[in-house]
C-alpha cells in the first residue's frame, strides 16, 4: 500500500510540473527598462523609428521650447539658410528666453536658428516666424500643416517658441518623430551639435556669443543633440539624440524633474539593446544575368553600395533572397536596374522574417542589340514575303 501510495504521490507531482509550470526567468543578460522621473518619454531608433522603450508616450502635453524643433525645420522647408530676414519690431522684448534682438536690423535665416536652437531665444523664433510668413498665426498654420504632412495626430502649434497655451501641445511619440525628420535635415544636425558659436551685432565690431543649453553635449558621449525646454506650466522638457557605432537613437522626455538623467538611462539602455549590421559589401553580389539578341550571351550585375542597418541584438537569423528575371532582352543600358537582393530577419522574436533591407542590382556595363548580317538571298525572300 505505501508503494501505491508514493507512486500515486510521484504522478501527481508529475502532473502538476506539466500543467502548472513554474515561472521562467529572464534571461541574466537582459536589461531592465531604466527608471524615469518624466512623466511621458519615448526611446527610438532614429533609422526606422523602431520604439525601444516608452512611458504615458501618447499623452498630450506642452512641450515648452523643444517646440523649436518645429520652427526650425518649418523654416528651412520655406526658406533657404542665407536668406536676409529683418527683425519685426513685434518680436523685440519677447517673455522669456532671449539674444537681444534690435528692432529692423538684418540677420539670415541660418544666424536666427543658430539663436533659436542654442540659446534658445524667443524673439529669435518670432523674428524667423513674422520674417517668412508675415505673422506668428500664419506661420504656426505651416507648422500645423507640416504636422499633418507627418501623420501626427496629438500636435497642435500656436506660436513658434513654446510658451504656454491651451491649445500648444504634442506627445513624446510625436515630439520624436518630428526630431526623427528634423535630423534629416544636414544644417538642422549642425545647428544642434554646436557647443557654442556667434553671430552678427549691430553694434560695429561686435558680436554675439551663444552658448548651447544642451548639457548633454558635453556630459554624454555621442549627444549629436537636440533641444531643451522649460515653462511653469510644462515642466523640465529635454529632446536628445546620440550616435555610437554607427546607431543613432531619438530620447524625448515630457514634464521630466530628472531629465538629466532619464536621459543618459534611455541612450545607455538603447545601445545596450541595438547595434549596427553591414548587410552587405559593395559588389558583395557579382553575377551573370542572360541576354538575349545581345552582342554577347550575358551582362554582369551587381550591388554598387553597401548596405548597413541598425537591428536589435536579440534578432534572429539574417537571410537573403536574390531577386533576378531569367533572362533580359538587349539593348541593356549601363547601370540600368535589373533587380534586388531583399535581407530578411524576425527582428521582434515572434518567428515572422521581415524585410530588413534591399540593394537594387545594376548592369555594370551596355549591352548593345545584335544586328544580324543578311544575305543577298536573304533580303530577296524577305522583300518577297513584304509584297505577298
Amino acid at each position: 500500500m505505501r508503494v501505491w501510495k508514493s507512486l500515486l504521490c510521484l504522478w501527481m507531482a508529475l502532473c502538476a510540473i506539466r500543467f502548472f509550470p513554474s515561472p521562467i526567468s529572464a534571461a541574466p543578460n537582459e536589461t531592465a527598462s531604466p527608471r524615469l522621473s518624466a512623466e511621458s518619454a519615448v526611446l527610438i531608433e532614429a533609422e526606422s523609428g523602431a520604439v525601444i522603450c516608452e512611458k504615458n508616450a501618447d499623452l498630450p502635453l506642452p512641450m515648452a521650447s523643444t517646440t523649436k524643433i518645429m520652427t526650425a525645420l518649418t523654416a528651412l522647408s520655406l526658406c533657404s539658410p542665407d536668406t536676409p530676414l529683418c527683425v519685426h519690431p513685434d518680436a523685440i522684448g519677447v517673455e522669456g528666453s532671449s539674444v537681444y534682438l534690435v528692432a529692423n536690423e538684418r540677420l539670415t535665416l541660418e544666424e536666427l536658428l543658430y539663436a533659436l536652437l542654442l540659446e534658445s531665444a524667443n524673439d529669435a523664433a518670432l523674428a524667423i516666424a513674422i520674417g517668412i510668413s508675415g505673422s506668428v498665426e500664419a506661420f504656426s498654420e505651416e507648422m500645423n500643416r507640416m504636422a499633418d504632412e507627418l501623420g501626427l495626430k496629438s500636435t497642435h502649434f500656436t506660436n513658434p517658441h513654446g510658451l504656454d497655451d491651451a491649445e500648444h501641445y504634442t506627445t513624446a511619440r510625436e515630439l520624436a518623430i518630428i526630431t526623427q525628420k528634423a535630423l534629416r535635415e544636414p544644417l538642422f544636425r549642425t545647428l544642434v551639435a554646436t557647443k557654442k558659436t556667434t553671430i552678427s551685432h549691430p553694434s560695429e565690431g561686435s558680436v554675439r556669443l551663444l552658448i548651447n543649453h544642451n548639457k548633454l553635449l558635453r556630459l554624454y558621449e555621442g549627444c549629436i543633440g537636440v533641444k531643451t525646454g522649460y515653462t511653469k506650466r510644462s515642466g523640465r522638457c529635454l529632446v536628445s539624440a546620440a550616435e555610437r557605432d554607427g546607431v543613432t537613437l531619438i530620447a524625448v522626455t515630457l514634464r521630466a524633474p530628472d531629465d538629466w538623467a532619464d536621459h543618459t538611462a534611455l541612450l545607455d539602455y538603447g545601445f545596450s539593446r541595438y547595434h549596427s549590421v553591414l548587410l552587405c559589401e559593395k559588389d558583395a553580389f557579382l553575377m551573370p544575368l542572360p541576354v538575349m539578341g545581345g552582342t554577347e550571351g550575358y551582362v554582369m550585375v551587381t550591388n554598387t553600395e553597401a548596405l548597413r542597418v541598425t537591428l536589435p541584438k536579440s534578432c534572429g537569423r539574417i537571410t537573403h533572397r536574390v531577386e533576378l528575371p531569367r533572362f533580359e532582352y538587349a539593348p541593356i543600358d549601363a547601370e540600368s536596374r535589373e533587380g534586388c537582393v531583399l535581407f530578411f530577419c524576425d527582428t521582434d522574436g515572434d518567428g515572422q522574417a521581415e524585410i530588413i533591407g534591399r540593394v537594387p542590382l545594376s548592369s555594370c556595363y551596355a549591352i548593345p542589340k545584335k544586328i544580324e548580317k543578311r544575305s543577298f538571298l536573304q533580303w530577296l525572300i524577305s522583300l518577297f514575303s513584304f509584297f505577298h
